[in-house]
């Protein structure tokens, strides 16, 4: 049988004509000008002009931001929006978007970070907030970011690599499963893992990026319930009293040392309860037990306490040195008050989320720091963090369903590539989404929900 090549051949032309591409990330460019996070950028930086700019630097950082949502990991994949001067506008240049990152310093960083607060507060208040009646969890940790060439205060790695150490802050949000950016620094590569310094750093600047009615305030029953988590890197005497002196509580990781090991041994088999799978179901082969009674705590703030998991490790599982007849074990310290054993350990391992938050954060420009001066890195992981917070808005406010849930990658791909016409009329410009793909009407709900919400006023 003769095969019919014309079925898998069409006819190619250059003659197309108002049709644009990644029209979807012009949601994301409204938003943040909604939020007032193009002007508050502005306003930061305009002092550093001695003339009226062209371009303001509010916006081309913003714009830098967007271009990191739809995937950048580059000041040159700016271009993406450059290339499109009919959806977009003019969009700054490569070397202009440099010069504007060369100008943010230390003391613009954090005029940056205080407009972002200023632009979290309004896009809560339009209604892409969490629930403050619930318990709000801060997800702290550290990654490593490799430097393929020479940077400023790049330096080797524990894991022998090269690069960079950024310890950041994430609010759980479990409706978005990008989570929600709150603080990030930038630190080099030899950078310690439980720099307890640091963790308290990055907790202020945590706390200085949630808006005012939703952060803690010691002794004050009416402010939101809030508490940390972290592996145990972050289970130090200085952090956790950092934590409790703001009112927030915790769940840290706590290492199996010798006296722990010895605290296990002693612990009557009757001790031990079952644990539960994600589901709250009780779970094969694992149980918890609370070892705070044959531990040595007095270091801790008052009403620390130690909680221990045992398991059977899967078939094939290689065990270590704090492996203990047989069994794997894992324990956290909380200063939660009641409640009952495996409940608690269910909520800690429940909230254990932040190494999804770090790998989609990866996806969404941290994978990449592209430029040699440190300062200018530091504004670069600062623009990927507010990146991820437009994508986390986004979802929050103007999608339902999958879209509202799906992690960055899937919903760029989903809801901001999307092929359009843009047409131009009397009245204005018509921005006509493609009608065969499966999104496009959940993007066309998405701009009129924007344009809907009630934005407080400037």
């Amino acid at each position: 049988m003769k095969r019919s090549k014309g079925g898998s051949r069409f006819k190619v032309s250059a003659d197309g004509k108002g049709i644009v591409s990644h029209a979807g990330t012009a949601l994301l460019r409204e938003l943040a000008a909604s939020t007032g996070l193009v002007q508050g950028w502005t306003e930061a930086l305009i002092d550093t002009y001695r003339l009226p700019p062209l371009h303001a630097p509010g916006q081309v950082l913003a714009d830098i931001a967007v271009s990191i949502a739809d995937g950048g990991d580059a000041l040159r994949h700016l271009r993406t929006l450059r290339d499109q001067p009919r959806l977009f506008g003019l969009v700054a240049s490569d070397p202009t978007a440099w010069r504007v990152v060369d100008k943010v310093d230390d003391t613009k960083l954090g005029l940056l970070r205080a407009a972002r607060t200023s632009a979290r507060e309004k896009a809560w208040a339009a209604g892409a907030g969490p629930d403050l009646s619930e318990p709000m969890w801060l997800h702290f940790d550290a990654t490593l970011l490799t430097a393929h060439s020479d940077k400023e205060n790049a330096a080797p790695t524990w894991k022998k690599g090269y690069g960079f150490h950024p310890l950041l802050c994430y609010l759980d949000r479990p409706d978005i499963s990008g989570g929600e950016a709150l603080a990030g620094l930038l630190r080099p590569g030899n950078a310690g893992s439980n720099t307890a310094a640091d963790h308290v750093k990055v907790l202020d600047l945590a706390i200085a990026a949630l808006p005012g009615n939703a952060r803690p305030r010691p002794g004050q029953t009416d402010r939101p319930k809030m508490m940390a988590s972290a592996d145990s890197a972050g289970a130090t005497h200085t952090f956790a009293a950092a934590l409790r002196a703001r009112g927030i509580g915790y769940s840290l990781g706590f290492s199996v040392d010798h006296n722990l090991q010895h605290a296990i041994l002693a612990t009557p088999e009757h001790a031990w309860l079952p644990a539960y799978n994600a589901d709250g179901q009780p779970r094969r082969g694992a149980w918890v037990a609370e070892l705070t009674g044959l531990l040595n705590l007095d270091n801790w703030p008052t009403g620390s306490r130690v909680i221990v998991r045992r398991e059977r490790p899967h078939p094939g599982a290689q065990l270590t040195f704090t492996d203990i007849d047989g069994h794997r074990f894992t324990a956290f310290l909380t200063d939660t008050t009641g409640g009952q054993v495996p409940d608690l350990e269910h909520e800690h391992r429940g909230h254990a989320r932040v190494e999804d938050r770090i790998r989609t954060g990866k996806d969404t420009g941290m994978r990449n720091l592209p430029f040699h001066a440190y300062t200018a890195n530091a504004c670069w992981l600062e623009l990927a963090l507010t990146a991820a917070d437009l994508i986390t808005w986004s979802q929050a406010l103007c999608f339902t369903a999958t879209l509202a849930r799906t992690e960055p990658a899937t919903f760029r791909y989903q809801a901001l590539h999307v092929a359009a016409v843009l047409v131009r009329t009397a009245r204005g410009r018509h921005l006509r989404l493609d009608q065969d793909w499966p999104w496009t009407t959940h993007l066309t709900t998405a701009f009129q929900r924007l344009r809907a919400a009630p934005w407080p006023a400037t």
